[in-house]
């Protein structure tokens, strides 16, 4: 075990830096209990757990177990968001003013791993959050690595591209993952090494890197960038909810992604900072129709 301190010099809200990283309240890979919060991954060293609290002085305390747990360490910083500029950030909107004055500790981390991001958004293309987070947990559970060190019972670290392109046609059928997903996970997973420099590239020229992997579209990518780098300015767009939330939110109706485009153009270069605000903000758009029920693929 490692173990690193570091004090910020900003606000900080240390769960709600790191919880977009959590894919359900069942993810293997991320635990919060008593101790702190709980995060696996793969890193270019190996595997590693990452248990990190903060002491009420302020200080972050993070500890570590594994092969990759001093690669992990050295990033704690850029997790927690010690690279972005929320000060920068100009509101055009009474909500969005009102959410950054009530959250001045919410930043965006970079985790500087691509894949880790990259598998949990695939499954997540086209799917209720309910049918995308139990194929995660499945896959996890079943083809993963237990995390290193005195991890909570049950946790995993993400599998590899080598252990998701041993997984057998029917094991992706029974964890309920449909060929197009499928197809795109392996696609990324035989050039997964290469898509690492999205990091490095940032913006949307690392965007654009995840984009030549087939399957890989522009929500998918973004998905992806506002965990890897933290990138303030990568929007979800094709997202079936936020084109509606955002316009309900900024202008009281529903929008398109042409129109969310155009209602978020003063934002730019920062605006998915834009659009979280007003995810946290409190904001509940009008409900008129049921709810998109999942589907089970398992039983197709």
């Amino acid at each position: 075990m490692i173990e690193r301190e570091w004090t910020p010099g900003f606000a900080l809200d240390v769960h709600a830096v790191l919880v977009p990283l959590r894919r359900g309240r069942g993810d293997p890979s991320w635990r919060q209990d008593e101790g702190g919060i709980w995060r696996t991954s793969t890193t270019p060293d190996g595997p590693a757990t990452v248990r990190i609290a903060r002491r009420t002085d302020g200080t972050v305390v993070a500890q570590g177990w594994g092969p990759g747990a001093t690669w992990e360490l050295d990033g704690l910083p850029a997790l927690l968001g010690a690279n972005d500029t929320p000060e920068t950030f100009t509101a055009h909107h009474p909500l969005i003013e009102d959410s950054a004055r009530r959250r001045p500790g919410l930043r965006f981390g970079a985790t500087r791993r691509v894949w880790d991001q990259l598998v949990p958004a695939i499954l997540e293309q086209k799917v209720t959050g309910t049918e995308a987070r139990r194929s995660w947990r499945e896959l996890a559970w079943r083809f993963a690595d237990p995390a290193p060190g005195p991890a909570p019972q049950g946790m995993r670290v993400p599998p590899t591209p080598a252990q998701l392109r041993s997984v057998p046609d029917w094991e992706w059928h029974k964890a309920g993952v449909d060929s197009a997903r499928r197809r795109a996970i392996l696609a990324a997973a035989a050039v997964a090494h290469r898509l690492e420099a999205a990091v490095e590239l940032g913006g949307e020229d690392g965007r654009i890197l995840l984009r030549k992997v087939p399957g890989i579209g522009v929500w998918t990518a973004a998905e992806v960038a506002q965990r890897a780098w933290g990138d303030p300015d990568a929007v979800s767009f094709g997202d079936f909810h936020i084109p509606t939330v955002v316009g309900w939110a900024l202008v009281g109706r529903p929008l398109d992604d042409a129109g969310m485009l155009e209602v978020l153009e003063p934002y730019r270069p920062q605006r998915q900072r834009a659009v979280r605000l007003v995810e946290v903000s409190g904001f509940q758009r009008p409900r008129f129709g049921p709810r998109f029920s999942p589907r089970d693929y398992r039983a197709m």
